[in-house]
């Protein structure tokens, strides 16, 4: 077949550029692969049908036993999330911490002994043993003793009778460690560490969920990406068909199939770069899915989203999440137990400022006082008793005032972090829920540019049926409402994201469609 050559084809003018674009639509389907191909012209061809084909309007998924939703999504993480597992420790090491500070009131029991015996002299058999039982109101230790120590050369100081020398006894600090002593204090700290491990725990939870929730709506918009993408290649391939069976016919101009075939294939490559990207997004949701056995599980590809709820924020519930980011998001949680806990500090240090002033004292008797036939006057009485004072004080007090110092200037800081941290948290809250309404108004806008780029396109294949528009129009129309209905469910998957973050920056989260 002879090709004309281009001063020919200007001579020609129309007929001149469909006498062109005949042979080279047959030459490229002889010399490439392509699909769509033009089809082979047979004798007694019918007339192409209209194409008048559109895109679907949104609907849902027919198949419900495909879907996995956002609760599905938070009933595995919750349960199964080794993040969350992580998070529970922190509240299992604050009740040990607890733990291990009671053992500060812990009574205790010990006993020693001691003989010397050389060239068969018994020189001192010594046995002491005692019970110590601290009692939380001021700081006392109540003693019970038993001592024997008996022998030759045993210091009459510490000599007993051979039955032993009982004793019940107090030791009460009357200056410092009155009111609060170290024990104390680390009890009461660790105790509101356990509420700071709490909200430490809770925000973990949080910040894993936020990125859960994230994952899965990116998951949402890539899979809508597809469908819409090829959908339109299904349009496109049916148009093209059309199309070159009309230019077979001389009903259509063959470069018209050109400009459709241009559309096919720029879809098709649309398509196959987000096949990619839906595949790398389902294994990012699937970073968040286990087992129960603790094993990583993939996301199926058969599975499906749910359609974004896109539940309006009202005003009374953005009250209600502004007072739970004012009072009790877990980061003010957290910096209120710290505030409390050098305020318990605080109060430590100030009292070793005191003197130290402890005074002991035991009542005696001999070690078989429960026998009847024993004196009264080795009994337990007003005459048997030991008695000791002991009394301590540094004279400039340097390290425990600049101890108590810096425990007010930490107060001061962490008071100072609540302050910022309360205005910041508020601030967020707001910033988001101002996105949210910006969302809402612009999907009802773009609801309704939609349903115009409808008619629109509606009427440009009407026009282009009755030969008053052009091939290269109805693509543009189509591509632009596709690019529209793409806009929309990015719009869509970006509200569901804000309102997470709405939820996470109020100090909670979202389960589903709430």
């Amino acid at each position: 077949m002879r090709i004309p050559s281009i001063p020919e084809l200007v001579g020609y003018g129309t007929r001149g550029l469909r006498l062109l674009a005949v042979p080279l639509l047959l030459l490229a389907g002889r010399t490439q692969a392509q699909d769509p191909r033009l089809p082979t012209q047979k004798p007694g061809l019918e007339p192409a049908p209209l194409q008048t084909q559109q895109l679907a309007a949104d609907r849902p998924p027919t198949d419900t036993a495909r879907v996995f939703s956002l609760q599905d999504l938070a009933d595995l993480v919750f349960a199964n999330h080794p993040v969350v597992k992580q998070a529970a420790l922190l509240s299992a090491d604050a009740q040990a911490q607890v733990q291990q500070a009671r053992g500060g009131f812990d009574p205790k029991v010990g006993s020693g002994f001691d003989r010397k015996l050389f060239g068969g002299t018994d020189y001192y058999n010594n046995w002491g043993n005692e019970l110590k039982v601290p009692i939380w109101p001021g700081g006392i230790d109540l003693k019970a003793s038993y001592d024997r120590m008996v022998g030759t050369y045993v210091n009459p100081e510490h000599r007993t009778p051979l039955d032993g020398l009982a004793g019940v006894g107090l030791s009460v600090p009357l200056g410092q460690g009155l009111f609060i002593d170290a024990r104390r204090s680390t009890l009461r700290q660790a105790r509101i560490m356990v509420t700071a491990a709490e909200a430490d725990r809770v925000k973990q939870i949080n910040e894993v969920w936020l990125q859960a929730a994230k994952d899965y709506w990116n998951w949402y918009y890539s899979y809508q990406q597809i469908l819409l993408i090829q959908e339109g290649v299904n349009l496109a391939e049916t148009r093209f068909r059309g199309i070159s069976r009309r230019a077979l016919l001389g009903d259509q101009a063959p470069i018209d199939s050109v400009e459709a075939q241009i559309t096919v294939q720029d879809r098709q490559v649309q398509a196959t770069q987000l096949q990619v990207e839906i595949q790398n997004a389902r294994l990012l949701l699937s970073n968040h899915l286990w087992n129960r056995d603790g094993q990583p599980v993939e996301l199926p590809t058969y599975a499906v989203p749910q359609a974004p709820p896109i539940s309006p924020v009202d005003s009374v519930r953005f009250e209600q999440l502004r007072d739970l980011a004012a009072n009790r998001h877990p980061t003010l949680i957290k910096l209120d137990a710290k505030i409390r806990q050098l305020g318990v500090e605080e109060r430590y240090r100030r009292e070793m400022l005191k003197p130290k002033l402890n005074v002991s004292g035991t009542l005696l008797s001999r070690g078989d006082f429960y026998r009847s036939e024993v004196p009264g006057y080795y009994d337990f009485g007003r005459d048997n008793y030991k008695l000791g004072v002991d009394f301590a004080l540094p004279l400039f007090l340097r390290q425990e005032r600049g101890k108590l110092q810096q425990t007010r200037l930490k107060v001061q800081d962490a008071t100072l972090e609540q302050q910022q941290s309360r205005r910041t948290i508020i601030n967020q809250v707001n910033g988001v829920y101002n996105t949210l309404k910006a969302y809402e108004r612009q999907l009802q806008v773009q609801t309704q540019t939609i349903a115009n780029q409808r008619i629109l396109l509606q009427a440009e294949l009407q026009k282009f049926e009755l030969g008053e528009s052009t091939i290269f129009l109805i693509n543009a129309r189509e591509t632009k409402l596709i690019d529209l209905r793409l806009k929309q469910e990015s719009m869509r998957a970006s509200y569901e994201k804000a309102l997470a973050e709405l939820y996470y920056y109020a100090g909670t989260r979202t389960l589903g469609a709430e």
